[in-house]
């Protein structure tokens, strides 16, 4: 990923909260076959090994973990982003010299991948995921809540991976390149749209 300084995130707290925050990631591979990617609901275990390891699965019927990968494998994370039209700059006013551009937060986390079969671990996993989604519930479902058998029967249609993470890459592009006035006009004019996302990117601007 392009990391220009005034984008780059290097703080791993900040980095871990958006791979939290986006709930959903884009799992790829590079195959002798081609680029293989799955959109995939991932654990991020932040406390296993120096920075963190990524746990998941997939369809047992998804050709990628049955194609070896070649070098790392990457999950591609992505939080909050907005258009930014330049009538929001208090520069085009001033000189006219303004394009837009696109403000988002990004996180790439890259390491070797381990695809296993192994029941228990597989169970393992499933119930860390919906612990992790059902516990802020009122009245939270558990794997325990279904029929033995049919969790059995269930976890043999998926496959498990473990993805410990040698890399990250952190951008957080939020018009920080730009005058305080500029911000400030980005900030005003995203707070003020329909979109929901755009109103959280207006809170991420700095001042």
């Amino acid at each position: 990923m392009y990391l220009p300084p005034a984008f780059r995130q290097d703080d791993l707290a900040e980095i871990f909260a958006t791979m939290r925050a986006a709930r959903l990631c884009n799992f790829v591979t590079a195959t002798a076959e081609g680029l293989m990617a799955t959109p995939l609901p991932p654990i991020l275990d932040d406390k296993e090994g120096e920075r963190g390891v990524i746990y998941g699965h997939v369809a047992r019927a998804n050709p990628q973990w049955k194609t070896a990968p070649i070098g790392e494998a990457m999950a591609l994370f992505t939080g909050p982003d907005a258009y930014v039209t330049p009538s929001w700059y208090a520069t085009k006013r001033e000189t006219g010299k303004v394009v837009p551009t696109w403000n988002y937060s990004a996180v790439h986390a890259y390491g070797p991948v381990e695809f296993f079969e192994d029941a228990d671990r597989l169970l393992s996993i499933v119930t860390r995921l919906t612990a992790l989604h059902e516990t802020p519930r009122a009245q939270p479902w558990a794997v325990s809540d279904a029929p033995e058998d049919f969790i059995k029967a269930q976890l043999r249609g998926i496959v498990g991976f473990r993805m410990p993470i040698t890399r990250l890459e952190g951008k957080l592009k939020m018009s920080q390149n730009r005058t305080a006035e500029d911000r400030a006009g980005v900030a005003a004019g995203l707070a003020s749209s329909d979109r929901p996302s755009d109103r959280i990117v207006a809170g991420m601007i700095p001042k």
